[in-house]
This record gives C-alpha cells, structure tokens and sequence, in this order.
C-alpha cells in the first residue's frame, strides 16, 4: 500500500473561522470551472507532490521537460490565469480569495508571483498541436494573459451534491483500500460509460496483479460531447454494485479537468492514481485522444501513450497494465485481444461508438447483452433523445455583407415549416441586446462569439434549434464554440464570397469607410478574417442564391438525420 506523504492544503477549524472574517476586505478572483477542479486536487492532494498553482519557473521546466524544477517528473502544467486587468492592481504578496463561478470562496492566496504564460510554447509541447480543433487549444485563446502562484489557504472544497458517497479524497480511498488488505491495487480511467469490455478489462487487470482495483472515472470536465456526467455515474453506480466484488473493488469519482493530452496525460493520470493508491494503471487504446484534427487524423497514434508511459513508469513507481482492442467471439462467447481474434482465425464482433448512437440508441433499440449490461442499456435509452428531435446550431460565418443573415432568415423560414422551433440570433442585433457595450477590439469581438456561444449551446443543450449569423473572423473562437456543444451539434457553415462581391451588396458602405481610414478594425480591410479549414457547410453565396444556400443546409441536416425527409 501507498504511505507517500500528501499534501493537504486545507485549513483546521479554527483558521477557517478567523480567514471566513478576513475574506471580507480582500480582493476576489471569480475562477473558471477548470481551476476549480484543479484546486480541489491540489487541495487534497491529488497532485501531490504539488501544493500550489506552479510557479513560473516549473511551469516553463514542466512545459518543456515535464519535470518541476527540482526534477520531479510532472507532465501537465497546472496554472492559474488570469486577465491582465486584474493583475494590474495587484501587489506582490497580497492576498486574495479565489471564489467559484457562482461566488462561493474556496481559499485564499497569498500572491507570490505573477508571470506571462505562452499560449504557442505550452501547445506545441504538452499537446503537440496549435490546432484550435484540439478542444484545450481553442480553449486557451479565452484564458488570460497572465498566472498568479502563491502560498494556497483552502477553506472549503467544492459542494457535490450528485453521489457524494463516491467523492473520495485520496485519503479516504487509501484507507479504504488498506481495508481490503491488498499489496498491489490497479486502477482504471474512464471518461465513457462503461461496457462489458471495460468489465472484463477491469477484471483481468485485477486478476492478473492478483490485488484490488480501483474503478476511478472521471466526472469533472472530459471531451467536449461526451455522454453527460450524470448518465455516466448512474452506469458506474448500477455496475460497481451489481457485478463487482467489493471484498477486491473500490469505486470513486474523480473531479478532474482533463486536458486531452493523450501521451502526457496517461503519464498524469498514473501519477493522479499513484497519489490515490494505486500501484498499476490501466492504459489502453488512445488513452485521453481528442480525437480528429483540421485534416480529419487523429491528434495521436494509437499507441503512443503507453509507449510514453513505458518509458517513466519506473520512475513514477506505477506500473502500467497495457491493453490493446478486445472483440467479441460469438464462438466462445468471450472477449479476445483483436490480434489474437485475427491470427486465430476467429470470426468477431464489435460495435463503435457511432453505431451505438446511430443504430441503437437514434432508433430507440436495445444495445445487445453481449456489448453492455442490460442496466447500463436502460439507462442510455433514458438519457438519449432520438437524432430528428435533438437540438442543433448551425453558425454561419464569413465576411461583413457575405449573406448570412439572409440566409438564415430563409433557413429559419423552411426549418419553421418542418416543425421545428427556431431562434434567430443575428450579430446586428445580438450587439443591441446581448452584448450592448462591447466595442469591436479583438478581445471584445471574442467576448461577443462566446456570449452568442453559450446562449445557443443552452438552447441546443434543451434540444432546441438556433442559427446564430456572425461574422466571427477568428477561427479559435469559433471552435471554442463548437466545443460548448455535443459533438455533432455544431454545424459550422462558411458563407464565402469574394470581398469584391461584398462590397457591391454593402449598402450602408461600411467597405469604403474602412478604406478611407474612418472606420478602424473592419474585417476584411484591416483586421483579418479566418476562414473555416474544415466547415460542415461551405457555400459559394457568388454562385447560389440566399434560397439555394439555404436548401444546401437542409440537405446536410437530412442527411445527417436532424430532420426526417
């Protein structure tokens, strides 16, 4: 069993009370759920040896090195920004509270050190990408410029109302696997529901390190379009009870905040477990893989995460239970590793992701026995509303008089006439309204694309239709957007038309104005426009008519089966 020690940045009782009074006149930072979740695991330790958002110089070594500056190994970096409004009025060892979306105080930190992060530097190295499809990516053009570190006074952790009986702090699951009375615990990572392959991957790995296991999921924030948080703990829930052994299985729920990293994060995710208890750690197939890039290839090999973790798993003292794809034999009626299936001459079975939803669930069939429980089965069938009554948002983008709003009044027009409800969302008239105040600088125009953003992924969250008509020049921002929503759901349409033909069509000779120099930041003259490198939709509006563009979309949401023919 694990006797490392961990770090605890709770306060005691008394402390708690005398901050509590405190608080009140310090300065408050409102941090976003990311740093929420960070400061929870730092808080109990789950990313010990760290007990503090990093410091500028392991920051860089981490990025760089994936160690902290003293050596130790840590591969993903842990960081707190911050805009560089806020760290204007800032003073070096200040204190400050840090507070949760909904205003609620965490802990206080003492300001030891504020420094600039690079966006670029940190991509390229942790997620081997700048490609803003990569959800952390097009997520990091939202943070600010700047981080705090500093000595971490917690007060409280965040309230879990949802299952709070499978919260477990490193803690409370080391003592409970010292219970078991087992020397080697191997531990599972999960961010899906759980199938009878994971079942039998779980079980074997146990099996074969003849210890306990730790069934540890996450439920904090995973892969934009992931099966909802909720649904998921329901599945854990059901299956831990029914169909695994509590004398050798140890079910909690981690609040991480992933960030896809694939290789670095299966390195992370073995020394998370370490802190937890574990001594081996369950890695598979395209562990923590974003999935596509721009040009439709995966961000990572297959494989290359448990090469990574090979690699380090001495030095982090977890050793890794490699698994490759298991298949179904109907012949044996087991699962087999797919390479043995195939040398054996086995005839297999197996069902993706995509025909779990498309052939199963879209048509409110029963998954078979053999792929999943017939409870977990249940509860998918619950959770799932079928593809033609789901909600959608179809973004047009493109230049300044390209033809967007026109089309999407016509859109809206012939989606109404199909029986859908629609809600417009023009970018005249969004800034009356939703975003009145907001001028046109870049960090303005971003402000307003997620503003407009999370109001349409609110509406497609409920199974609602909305068209949202910007400009939106910048690409990162857009693909922000598109990962507010289920995966799918984001139907990016490029309206193109060449700036010669805008300009004709400009009637309020917004064009010329920015040519004269009396208009500045006018997209298309001089502040640039990025176009869409891979759009659901991309239409020649020179070529068809705002009817024609109209019906293209609609045929894309047929074929996609949003809306039945």
């Amino acid at each position: 069993m694990r006797t490392d020690k961990l770090v605890n940045l709770l306060v005691d009782k008394d402390e708690k009370e005398e901050l509590t009074q405190k608080i009140k006149y310090l300065k408050s930072l409102q941090i976003f759920y990311r740093s929420v979740c960070d400061l929870e695991l730092l808080a109990v330790g789950a990313f010990s040896p760290l007990d503090r958002f990093m410091r500028e110089e392991d920051y860089r070594s981490v990025v760089k090195e994936m160690r902290l500056k003293n050596g130790v190994l840590f591969p993903i970096p842990i960081t707190l920004p911050v805009s560089k409004e806020f760290v204007k009025e800032l003073k070096e060892g200040e204190e400050i509270v840090l507070r949760d979306p909904k205003n609620v105080p965490l802990a206080v930190m003492r300001v030891e050190e504020v420094y600039k992060w690079d966006l670029e530097y940190e991509a390229r190295n942790v997620l081997k990408t700048t490609d803003p499809r990569h959800p952390l990516v097009a997520e990091m053009h939202t943070w600010g410029e700047y981080c705090l570190s500093g000595e971490l006074k917690v007060l409280q952790l965040p309230k879990h109302y949802d299952f709070p009986e499978y919260r477990k702090t490193p803690e409370q699951v080391r003592k409970e696997l010292s219970g078991l009375g087992y020397e080697r615990v191997v531990a599972f990572q999960t961010r899906n529901p759980m199938h009878r392959v994971h079942e039998e991957i779980t079980k074997r790995a146990r099996e074969r390190i003849g210890g306990a296991l730790l069934i540890h999921p996450v439920v904090g924030m995973t892969k934009p379009g992931d099966v909802g948080t909720f649904t998921r703990m329901r599945i854990y829930k059901t299956l831990y009870e029914k169909y695994y052994d509590k004398n050798n299985t140890i079910l909690a729920f981690l609040s991480l905040a992933m960030r896809m990293a694939g290789p670095r994060e299966a390195l992370w995710h073995g020394i998370i477990r370490k802190n937890y208890g574990a001594t081996h750690f369950i890695v598979g197939r395209d562990h923590a893989g974003p999935g596509r890039n721009s040009q439709g290839k995966p961000f990572y090999e297959p494989y290359e995460a448990q090469e990574l973790f090979a690699e380090y798993e001495d030095e982090i003292g977890v050793k890794m239970i490699p698994f490759e794809e298991l298949v179904y034999v109907p012949e044996l009626r087991e699962y087999v590793e797919k390479g043995v299936a195939e040398r054996e001459g086995y005839e297999y079975i197996s069902i993706s992701g995509s025909e779990v939803r498309d052939n199963y669930l879209k048509n409110g069939k029963r998954l078979p026995e053999w792929f999943t429980r017939p409870e977990t089965a249940e509860i998918l069938l619950e959770s799932y509303t079928p593809k033609h009554k789901q909600g959608f948002c179809i973004w047009l983008t493109g230049l300044p008089c390209s033809g967007k709003s026109t089309i999407a009044e016509v859109l809206s027009v012939m989606l109404q006439a199909r029986g859908k409800r629609v809600t417009l969302l023009d970018g005249d008239v969004v800034r009356t309204h939703l975003s009145k105040g907001l001028g046109f600088s870049k960090e303005d125009r971003i402000t307003n694309i997620l503003r407009v953003g999370f109001v349409a992924s609110e509406i497609v969250k409920h199974n609602g239709v909305v068209i949202c008509a910007l400009v939106s020049p910048y690409r990162s921002a857009r693909n922000q957007v598109r990962n507010m929503m289920e995966e799918g759901k984001f139907i990016e349409v490029f309206v193109d038309a060449p700036i010669e033909v805008c300009e004709v069509r400009d009637v309020k000779g917004m064009y010329r104005k920015a040519k004269e120099g009396l208009i500045k930041g006018f997209t298309g003259v001089d502040d640039p426009y990025e176009p869409p490198e891979a759009p659901e939709v991309h239409i020649d509006t020179a070529k068809l008519t705002p009817e024609e563009s109209a019906r293209r979309i609609l045929e894309y949401l047929i074929k996609e089966g949003f809306i039945l023919e």
